[in-house]
């Protein structure tokens, strides 16, 4: 059982560690005391089924697992209902719309069904807190993409109603809804479609507001992040990006964004994603690029096509170039959220895996590694309260903004 408080926050790490020893068992506790969420957690097709069954840690590439969060000390995790970019037809929004409400379906199962003695739906930031003091595990579901709300913003209502409480309106490649961070070339993609946010996806921030749901920038394009922050009412959210002041990458966020973000109350969540973190050997990228084009890999939802030899020969081939090329760590990851917390101040940045999507890094590739995240703030010089907003309560409280937001204007108005 976790609970959010602050007995020693103002004290120095110095001032209650003298060794390594008692530094460790400092960050334990603080660890134990606040309650962590990770906003970013991608779930494969076959969630729920004997593939990925939640009680039972499979393959490496399944890094969240209900064992895992209890060796690492992860409450919450936001699973996410995410669907690849496609075409902008009327059978490309079908499609899907079938495949995200079948991700929808698998966390139903999950919660209400297979272990609901172990992890319970958060429908609210109330419902996180309480499920959290109970010793369960928390589950929110965000939606990454907007592609399969189609050109139908009432869609949103469907997706509230089935839990998700954020929504991302891009992800690699521009949509119906505006301008993504990367264009996608498989799609043939111009370099901008609308110029930012279209005027459907005005409507969507909108509609999402109104519902009590979070908008999140993160994948959008630098215009399409603007107006989507300046377009929502209440707060939104990045819920899992860089900073680009540290490394220059696509998907990050540069200082104007994340200053606007913060002007009106919203949170970056600094994501633990290797190649966002900092420059990877071109040899490394090669390697990698040749492996997914050996295996037919495209993206990483690809993975779950591969037979259970494949897979086994991926992960193999995978580790070597690992281990030639290590991984950013958790020091990198730290560097981030230093550079947010210098720029826009400790109540707006938070924490995001983007487990299960290609995120991990060394350090914290498995949720039962999590307490690393902390340790490393605690070695910052980050106190409790400090290092409990990041874990979590910037994002509640962001989460409280939106919903009484959508109180006071009626959702279904």
């Amino acid at each position: 059982m976790k609970y959010i408080i602050c007995l020693a926050c103002f004290f120095s790490v110095s001032a209650v560690a003298e060794t390594e020893a008692e530094l460790i068992a400092w960050a334990r506790a603080i660890h134990e005391r606040v309650l962590t969420v990770d906003t970013h957690v991608d779930i494969p097709a076959n969630y729920g089924s004997d593939a990925y069954d939640p009680m039972k840690p499979g393959p490496r590439g399944q890094q969240v697992h209900i064992p895992t969060q209890i060796e690492g000390g992860l409450d919450a995790t936001f699973l996410i209902v995410f669907v690849g970019q496609g075409p902008l037809t009327t059978a490309g929004y079908a499609k899907a719309l079938a495949d995200a409400m079948a991700k929808f379906a698998a966390i139903h199962r999950v919660t209400t069904l297979q272990y609901p003695d172990k992890l319970s739906l958060a429908l609210s930031s109330g419902d996180a807190r309480r499920i959290a003091a109970e010793g369960k595990k928390v589950v929110l579901i965000g939606i990454e993409n907007g592609y399969p709300m189609g050109e139908h913003v009432e869609l949103l209502d469907v997706f509230y109603d089935y839990g998700a409480r954020y929504f991302g309106h891009t992800h690699i490649g521009h949509n119906q809804l505006g301008d993504s961070s990367i264009a996608e070339k498989r799609l043939n993609d111009p370099p901008s479609r609308h110029g930012g946010l279209s005027a459907l996806g005005k409507k969507a921030v909108e509609r999402a507001n109104r519902l009590g749901m979070m908008n999140d920038v993160s994948h959008a394009g630098k215009q399409t992040t603007l107006d989507i922050i300046a377009a929502s009412r209440p707060p939104a959210i990045a819920s899992h990006s860089g900073a680009k002041g540290v490394f220059d990458h696509p998907r990050n966020m540069s200082d104007e964004e994340m200053t606007a973000l913060a002007a009106k109350g919203g949170v970056m969540q600094v994501v633990a994603f290797d190649t966002y973190l900092r420059a990877v050997p071109k040899e490394k990228t090669a390697a990698t690029q040749a492996l997914w084009a050996e295996f037919g890999i495209k993206d990483f939802p690809d993975m779950a096509k591969l037979t259970p030899d494949q897979l086994k020969t991926y992960r193999a081939r995978a580790d070597e170039i690992e281990l030639k090329w290590p991984k950013a760590g958790v020091r990198d990851l730290a560097d981030h959220i230093d550079y947010a917390v210098k720029l826009i101040g400790i109540d707006h940045v938070g924490i995001a895996s983007d487990f299960n999507g290609g995120g991990g890094i060394t350090g914290w590739n498995s949720a039962s590694e999590t307490f690393n995240v902390t340790l490393e703030l605690v070695k910052r010089g980050y106190g409790e309260e400090q290092i409990a907003k990041i874990w979590g309560a910037n994002l509640l409280r962001v989460l409280d903004e939106v919903e009484d937001y959508a109180k006071r204007t009626k959702r279904r108005k």
